[in-house]
């Protein structure tokens, strides 16, 4: 039986070190790999999820791509008070892009402002607070947003959870499902209409390497079956937000739409969520600048706006988001399936004053605003 290191070299040596970012650096602390050794890890390190990988791709990064002004254009993201939202925050603020901060706690998002107005001298940065767990005040906050803000460019899903037993929310939906997926869901459907009368829209979903190990699963969304394996359950909601690009990218063709393997960065929600994995890494990880690069490059440049929309990505490159040879495919039926079952749930906590919108070619009447 081959060993685990050996299985992830001759997955890393047919897919190529440039392309693959299944890392197994990405599941240290989870059971799968306990038994790796820290004296194993040297050998994935040439991987590109990790910081020799983003150096080494950047060497082919066109400099000019981030050469930009974005003033007059408005950047949400979610998740902005630290980490590689924050540094993204940071990287369009500095370029003038006006930017609002959806955060969970208003005292730390209030001082990430701070040090962005400080750091790029820039005023137009604004703080709204938000959990995308609850799914109903993920609906309310769209339409509000819609209502005061007469445009939005860009919509960057960064904010994320791992949690690491089985929580609901506190309107019943399993907690990383309903922040990873749901509340993405969520908010880029109902801010789609203020996207598609903006110019050059897109959307960029943060997703993860981890998704590379999963197949997209249509039953049992909320987690409620055999044990709680949170770093698999986080890994299908990244391989969710994938298909949820892809899906968007062929039905709307006025915005464009990308996912992104940022890599692993060194930020306060790895070392909380993997801390031996953070541990192991110390040195090897990106920088959350590094994490936020081809995030910015997908939400500022020209050279990513004229890629095909629906397209997942790493280090400035749409790569493959599967494996070769792999059992992560679904037939395209199921796919659709998944985005009808979304629907229903987005449907299930729409608040009722939340108007007329449309969910993936179903009209949902609702009270007007």
């Amino acid at each position: 039986m081959l060993s685990l290191p050996l299985i992830v070299q001759n997955l890393v040596n047919a897919f190529g070190s440039s392309l693959c970012t299944l890392s197994v650096c990405c599941f240290f602390g989870h059971p799968l790999v306990q038994s790796v050794s820290p004296s194993s890890l040297g050998r994935y390190l040439r991987l590109s999820g990790c910081r020799n990988g983003f150096e080494t791709a950047s060497a082919h990064f066109v400099d000019s791509d981030l050469d930009v002004s974005v003033v007059g254009r408005s950047f949400m993201i979610t998740g902005a008070n630290s980490g590689i939202g924050k540094a993204a925050a940071i990287a369009i603020a500095k370029r003038g892009g006006t930017v609002h901060m959806v955060c969970r706690n208003w005292e730390r998002a209030e001082q990430a402002r701070e040090d962005i107005c400080r750091e790029t001298g820039n005023k137009e940065v604004y703080v709204h607070l938000l959990d995308m767990s609850e799914a109903q005040k993920v609906w309310e906050f769209a339409e509000l947003f819609k209502k005061r803000y007469r445009s939005l460019n860009v919509l960057i899903n960064n904010a994320g959870c791992m949690v690491t037993s089985r929580e609901v929310s506190t309107e019943g939906f399993e907690k990383n499902f309903a922040t990873n997926t749901l509340g993405v869901y969520i908010l880029t459907k109902g801010l789609f209409p203020l996207l598609e009368r903006s110019s050059n829209p897109r959307v960029i979903t943060v997703s993860a390497g981890d998704m590379l190990l999963q197949k997209l699963r249509t039953t049992d969304l909320q987690s409620e079956k055999g044990p709680y394996d949170a770093p698999m359950v986080y890994a299908q909601n990244k391989r969710q937000q994938v298909v949820m690009t892809q899906e968007w990218g062929k039905d709307h063709a006025g915005v464009h739409f990308a996912s992104a393997h940022p890599g692993w960065a060194d930020t306060a929600a790895v070392a909380a969520t993997t801390p031996r994995f953070h541990r192991l890494m110390q040195g090897r990880l990106r920088t959350a600048e590094q994490g936020a690069d081809t995030l910015v490059w997908l939400a500022v440049s020209n050279s990513a706006g004229a890629t095909p929309s629906g397209l997942f990505f790493q280090d400035r490159q749409a790569v493959p988001a599967h494996l070769p040879l792999a059992w992560t495919h679904s037939p395209a039926e199921e796919e659709l399936a998944f985005m009808g079952l979304l629907d229903e749930l987005a449907a299930s906590s729409r608040p009722p004053a939340a108007g007329r919108f449309r969910l993936s070619g179903q009209s949902v009447a609702q009270s007007s605003v």
